[in-house]
């Protein structure tokens, strides 16, 4: 089944999101791009996962429960899971690890919580832009353990990408799939990086605005359009 997806989609609880990216904006907007399948990935946190979920079970979407990790090095790692319970599990361990500094909403911008009403019910004090505590090879070991999926986010860039940051993708960490960039010319970066040709790829928008979200750009042929689908997928 031909599943047209955007895996890299931030909200309003990610403070350099726009506040506009509500549970019920990003599904709508998702859903006007012609989009089956999207994943919320904010960064170390999943507070706004069941709000959209709900949002998108009421508008046909299915929408993954997911976070956009930063580990202690500083790489960037897509997570996603097949249920809220086993993202929330991993954010407790992400939190636990998470440095004590509070977020300043004039700084770095505001970190909202909402229900799936778009009605604010909290703001997270906890900084959530930085690094975890939490290294790329632990990270990997606790999401596998939930039976979640890991990519390295945006490997193409220059900042926060596991290769620029380790120089190549270790093939200790097993991975199959990374992401690259909407805009990325990922033919001509393969070609300047052959010795990452065996890899599958996934292309994400990492939404911060609405209009940033994919438009039927990436699909996936899966056996239905489910979250379970999915995580099968990349397994």
């Amino acid at each position: 089944m031909k599943c047209w997806v955007d895996l890299h989609v931030h909200s309003c609880l990610s403070p350099c999101a726009d506040d506009d990216m509500t549970p019920n904006n990003i599904v709508n907007m998702a859903v006007l791009k012609g989009l089956d399948i999207i994943a919320v990935t904010d960064h170390n946190a999943v507070h706004n996962s069941e709000a959209l979920i709900s949002c998108g079970q009421r508008a046909g979407l299915v929408v993954i429960p997911g976070m956009e990790l930063c580990t202690s090095e500083e790489i960037h790692l897509i997570c996603l899971f097949r249920d809220i319970n086993r993202a929330e599990k991993f954010q407790d361990h992400v939190f636990k690890s998470l440095p004590p500094v509070l977020n300043r909403e004039d700084i770095f911008g505001s970190q909202i919580i909402m229900d799936a009403d778009d009605n604010e019910t909290d703001r997270e004090p906890r900084l959530l832009s930085g690094a975890s505590g939490l290294d790329a090879e632990t990270a990997i070991k606790l999401v596998r353990e939930l039976d979640g999926v890991i990519i390295p986010a945006h490997v193409n860039r220059e900042s926060f990408s596991m290769l620029n940051t380790l120089g190549a993708i270790p093939l200790e960490y097993g991975f199959r799939f990374l992401e690259c960039s909407k805009n990325c010319d990922l033919p001509a970066f393969k070609v300047k990086h052959p010795e990452l040709e065996a890899y599958k790829w996934v292309k994400s928008s990492d939404a911060h605005f609405l209009w940033d979200i994919l438009e039927q750009e990436f699909w996936l042929d899966l056996e239905e359009k489910s979250a379970e689908a999915l995580l099968s997928y990349f397994r």
